[in-house]
């Protein structure tokens, strides 16, 4: 199994990137395109040069290009997704006349829920006295949250098993 999926995948980055990318550049003889292909086309082959022992240290350059360039792309993208628009959504109005009032109250209990989760994720400062209180306050948002989470997990599953239960009623015991 290991080795077809190998196999498999090397024939996909083959035809999708290495002949598209590196191979048919040089066949079409466009010196633009030619020029675009030599530089990945080198740092690929620089890989190669780890088996060897005089020329071993040239696949550390490959390595630091792609590792930068891909931390230079994921960090970003990783802050913008897991932080901000996070941070972003606790962001609301808390007063206003222009705001209706079922939505202030709710702006209210996120908000809250919010604070009290982080103080209760805060162990610099003991729990005691109206921290304590946050803090405790803070696990009940907690406990919610993981309650509600996996309430749909469950109700996912039996949802997939009364399909497949359905299924094997109606289509191959044909009972229904």
């Amino acid at each position: 199994m290991v080795g077809v999926s190998a196999g498999y995948y090397v024939i996909i980055y083959y035809f999708n990137f290495v002949k598209p990318f590196c191979i048919d550049p040089f066949a079409t003889g466009d010196p633009s395109a030619i020029a675009l292909a030599i530089p990945p086309l080198i740092l690929g082959l620089l890989f190669y040069a780890r088996f060897t022992k005089n020329y071993g240290w040239l696949s550390r350059w490959s390595m630091a290009f792609y590792l930068g360039v891909g931390n230079g792309i994921a960090i970003p993208r990783t802050l913008e997704q897991r932080i901000i628009v996070q941070t972003e959504s606790t962001m609301f109005a808390l007063w206003g006349n222009s705001v209706p009032f079922d939505t202030l109250v709710n702006n209210w209990i996120i908000f809250i829920g919010t604070l009290a989760t982080l103080i209760y994720f805060f162990f610099s400062k003991e729990h005691k006295g109206s921290w304590g209180l946050l803090a405790r306050i803070g696990i009940i948002f907690i406990m919610v949250g993981f309650g509600a989470s996996f309430g749909y997990t469950v109700m996912g599953r039996v949802s997939l098993l009364i399909g497949r239960i359905g299924f094997l009623l109606k289509e191959c015991l044909h009972v229904i």
